[in-house]
């Protein structure tokens, strides 16, 4: 599949790291390195814009490296890259640690999933077919 994608970033293109790998690897965009304190959060920018094809979305996911070494994640994961929208693609950065955290210019902070989706048409009915499962949930199977 091929997209268009605008870079006004010093850095190169999202790349898949490996060849079996999902996500794509986006990294941050700044002029001078973010400090986050413990539960900070930013928007930082990542110089990239993007055009999807209808029935298509960008899933932005935090990268489980970034999250073990440096206890950093995303708010809204994974956020959503609509086909319509032509802004910057920015990340909602936070810090989960209880030390502040540096982000440096270049760094792999969020990885990109592009997933097709289908358009939902609802049926309103008066009442739903019955399940073994019905409506038990949070926890209801157990944990063994």
């Amino acid at each position: 599949m091929k997209i268009k994608i605008v870079n006004l970033s010093k850095h190169p293109l999202p790349s898949y790291e490996t060849n079996a790998s999902a996500g794509m690897d986006l990294r941050v965009n700044l002029e001078a390195p973010v400090a986050l304190k413990s539960l900070e959060r930013a928007l930082i920018p990542t110089g990239l814009f993007i055009e999807l094809p209808e029935g298509f979305e960008a899933q932005i996911r935090p990268r489980s490296g970034m999250a073990l070494k440096k206890g950093i994640s995303l708010v809204n994961t994974p956020g959503t890259i609509d086909a319509d929208y032509r802004g910057e693609i920015k990340l909602i950065v936070i810090n989960l640690s209880q030390d502040e955290v540096v982000i440096e210019d270049g760094e792999r902070v969020a990885q990109m999933i592009i997933s097709h989706h289908e358009k939902a048409e609802w049926i309103q009915v008066e009442e739903l077919r019955e399940t073994t499962r019905g409506a038990g949930g949070f926890g209801h199977t157990g944990t063994k």
